[in-house]
């Protein structure tokens, strides 16, 4: 059975956004193409009704492309709890490392999720996820 992967909003508007200009976010961009081309087959990956209303906001033009890129994958209920825990994923890939995928957030949000008896997805990048 394949991994089950919960996609933040971040990782589909690095795939469908212009080609930035900065180097680190053209970086991931171009990892998040990579990514897509030869690692999503190996996940089950989901997303929810929280990343469509994310995608949707904004820009009509890259709101289109955002939502045909994620148009095929399953929505999981939101919760009041972490969505990424209560569904078991095993990982919650995003770019966000500010407020997702900071090693500081990501210690704690561990203990909330055992504290409420689930357990914790694996925060990470697309990069992290590459594979061999």
């Amino acid at each position: 059975m394949k991994p089950r992967l919960y996609l933040e909003t971040t990782v589909p508007s690095y795939l469908t956004s212009r080609p930035s200009r900065d180097l680190i976010v053209a970086g991931h961009q171009q990892i998040t193409r990579e990514w897509r081309e030869k690692r999503t087959g190996a996940f089950q990956i989901y997303i929810s009704q929280l990343v469509i209303d994310e995608a949707s906001a904004g820009d009509p033009a890259a709101a289109h492309e955002w939502l045909k890129a994620i148009q095929d994958l399953p929505l999981l209920d939101i919760t009041p709890d972490a969505i990424a825990a209560v569904h078991g994923m095993s990982f919650l890939v995003t770019w966000n490392c500010v407020h997702i995928a900071n090693a500081a957030i990501a210690k704690a949000l561990a203990w909330i999720c055992r504290e409420h008896g689930f357990e914790c997805p694996v925060i990470c990048t697309p990069e992290e996820l590459m594979g061999e």
